[in-house]
């Protein structure tokens, strides 16, 4: 009986570690995020006065208060945004550390390519969502239908902008990651190029339903502006694949 228990335990283990290990993640990353929302908190309204320059360009969108709790609520709001910008890379290198733990001794160097990379990525994305989809966006929305109407003013509250500018910039960062998710499937051998070439008609076909699903508003423009980069990121794995699975085939002739 205390054989039997003894061997459950050390089964249990190794699950033990990983919850250990993703515990450690999630403490670090959330002290991270906490200390730069500390520090964001006083560039906060430079920063919101920043963010708002699409509404502000469009010139016929008044920003309305509703409540008297919500300039703190966007202030507090856009310094956790700062928060998480400013302690990114050292989230991303905890993910990565957390995800990547099973990685040979001689393939940990490519946790110094990947970290970077997934960074830049990352920032990519969000720049793309601000110069790019959000100005065409945000036009298309709020004045789509609104020749039917002989009076039309739109009205936003600040809450409800940051909130929708924080989720599209977490969506497309996140969809930025396809290329490393994908090379790293190649390196493990999971994936290979050829594949991925040869499933192009499904991979647009995923992409697309990809894009209407994780989209977070539902007008097809929107879906159209995060599908074709996707779709271009998948192109780009490839090749890149290419050279990935050229240098696996090498380390593994070698041994």
């Amino acid at each position: 009986m205390r054989r039997r228990k003894r061997q459950l335990s050390e089964a249990n283990l190794p699950l033990l570690e990983h919850l250990k290990a993703l515990r450690k993640v999630l403490i670090i990353s959330a002290y991270a995020i906490l200390l730069g929302t500390v520090i964001g908190w006083f560039f906060s309204d430079r920063a919101f006065a920043y963010l708002a320059d699409p509404i502000i360009q469009l010139q016929e969108i008044t920003f309305i208060t509703t409540t008297p709790l919500e300039p703190m609520l966007v202030k507090v709001k856009v310094s956790m945004l700062i928060g998480v910008v400013l302690a990114l890379p050292l989230v991303f290198w905890q993910i990565w550390s957390f995800v990547l733990p099973a990685l040979k001794q001689n393939e940990r160097k490519y946790l110094y390519l990947i970290f970077p990379s997934s960074v830049l990525l990352f920032l990519s994305g969000v720049g793309l969502c601000f110069f790019v989809v959000l100005p065409i966006g945000l036009k298309f929305l709020l004045f789509v239908g609104g020749d039917a109407v002989t009076s039309y003013t739109p009205l936003l509250t600040k809450t409800s902008y940051i909130g929708f500018l924080m989720t599209m910039f977490l969506t497309f960062g996140l969809v930025f990651q396809l290329p490393i998710v994908l090379l790293v499937l190649i390196r493990i051998g999971v994936l290979t190029p050829q594949m991925l070439a040869a499933k192009r008609r499904w991979a647009i076909l995923t992409i697309v339903i990809l894009a209407v699903v994780v989209s977070p508003t539902p007008d097809l423009l929107t879906q159209l502006l995060m599908a074709g980069p996707m779709y271009l990121l998948y192109e780009m794995s490839i090749w890149l694949g290419y050279l990935v699975a050229r240098s696996r085939e090498k380390e593994l002739a070698l041994k």
